[in-house]
């Protein structure tokens, strides 16, 4: 392996990103003095590979980026958006001074970013969570006593929401997606809130899958679940909304993992558990934002055998889900399941029902499928196996930056 120019090639994207040696160093576990010695040269002799990866994902360039200075062409879909990389930054700038909002004002411009989320308007999104979260922490800092809790709840959410958005993008993000979370369930605690902490807390879980960790993210979401039923259940519909939504983050963590009975069992269980909660709701209810209850349970069951690769029974499953109920579902969750029966239709090869399924998910929302990698990969299968994709699949693809 050719290391000669490492260092230099991470001390030039360390300054890209605005980091000190400092804020590199913590983020890859190590001191100030380590980052010195690797950019300087005196680490590159026989460097391992774990730490150019690390360091990689730490500064969000292919690893190539750092073993030769040619450019290579990221494939479709494995850059986030530009808006992704402002919403980063963001998360690692100083929190500026200034007279904050007042917490009605916070909380209406977190609703509306809330709603851009479910509408799948991710640019506008984007444009306004970099300014929501300086604000929030503005807020946080210079709460009065009494009013510290609701401050770090709001706070929380705002983390939440960000958590939520770059997971998105899947592991190109995964690392300020864990940071965001991490804050969200700090803030959540400082809040005392049972509701946000068990929000928070399937946000890290979900954090925990994308870094590779999904039997520690169904440790962490049944933990949490186990924890906190009592309060919640206390609290209504909100509070039964947060605990069913964290056995459904335990039931796509378990089905992360390699498939065995032991597994799809367990998941399976999983989601019979939110299941038993959505019927003690009563009904489909947007409480926080989850959209919980039994249509979502019916989406996530469906979600959990595609991770299995059950292609037949995600199909069965889902005929489950009643279509007025499903036209009720916002359009996050309405297009993310037509990308799933995409999904489910290719892996029964069913493949003039996937093209149909991923052009109902784009007219319904682009970016849930432009700009996701998966939705991006699953359109490059489909049109992979079609021989004649059509106008309609080609436009698709084309729009993905896909080649046909």
């Amino acid at each position: 392996m050719d290391t000669s120019g490492i260092g230099r090639r991470i001390a030039y994207w360390r300054d890209l990103r605005g980091f000190t040696q400092t804020d590199f160093g913590q983020l890859m576990g190590q001191a100030k003095r380590w980052v010195q010695d690797i950019e300087g040269g005196k680490r590159q002799q026989d460097p391992r590979l774990s730490v150019l990866v690390r360091a990689a994902e730490v500064l969000r360039v292919p690893l190539e980026q750092l073993l030769t200075d040619s450019t290579p062409t990221p494939p479709p879909g494995a850059t986030p958006p530009a808006g992704a990389l402002s919403v980063i930054d963001a998360l690692y700038a100083r929190t500026g001074d200034g007279d904050p909002p007042s917490r009605d004002v916070i909380q209406r411009r977190l609703d509306y970013c809330c709603r851009a989320f479910q509408a799948c308007h991710y640019t506008a999104l984007a444009r306004d969570l970099p300014a929501l979260m300086a604000d929030a922490e503005l807020a946080a800092h210079a709460a009065p006593v009494d009013g510290r809790s609701d401050a770090q709840a709001a706070l929380s959410r705002v983390y939440q929401l960000v958590t939520s958005y770059l997971h998105k993008y899947g592991t190109a993000t995964a690392i300020p997606a864990a940071l965001a979370a991490d804050r969200a369930l700090a803030a959540a605690e400082r809040s005392g809130d049972p509701v946000q902490i068990g929000a928070a807390a399937r946000r890290v879980a979900k954090s925990l899958v994308y870094q590779q960790r999904p039997q520690a993210a169904v440790e962490f979401a049944t933990a949490a679940a186990r924890r906190l039923s009592s309060d919640l259940t206390q609290r209504g519909s909100l509070g039964l909304s947060t605990l069913g939504m964290l056995y459904l983050s335990a039931a796509l963590a378990e089905s992360s993992q390699e498939k065995t009975a032991a597994r799809v069992r367990a998941a399976g269980g999983h989601v019979d558990e939110a299941g038993d909660v959505a019927a003690r709701q009563g009904a489909d209810l947007d409480e926080d934002y989850t959209q919980f209850g039994p249509t979502n349970v019916v989406l996530h069951r469906v979600d959990m055998l595609l991770r299995f690769e059950e292609g037949w029974s995600a199909l069965d499953a889902a005929k489950k889900a009643e279509p007025e109920a499903l036209a009720g579902m916002t359009r996050e969750r309405q297009a993310g399941h037509r990308v799933a029966m995409a999904r489910a239709s290719l892996l029964t090869r069913h493949k003039e029902d996937a093209a149909k399924a991923l052009l109902e998910a784009d007219e319904l929302a682009p970016e849930e499928v432009r700009s996701r990698p998966d939705a991006v990969n699953l359109v490059k299968d489909v049109v992979g196996v079609t021989a004649d994709p059509g106008p309609g699949l080609r436009a698709l693809a084309q729009h993905c930056g896909l080649r046909t």
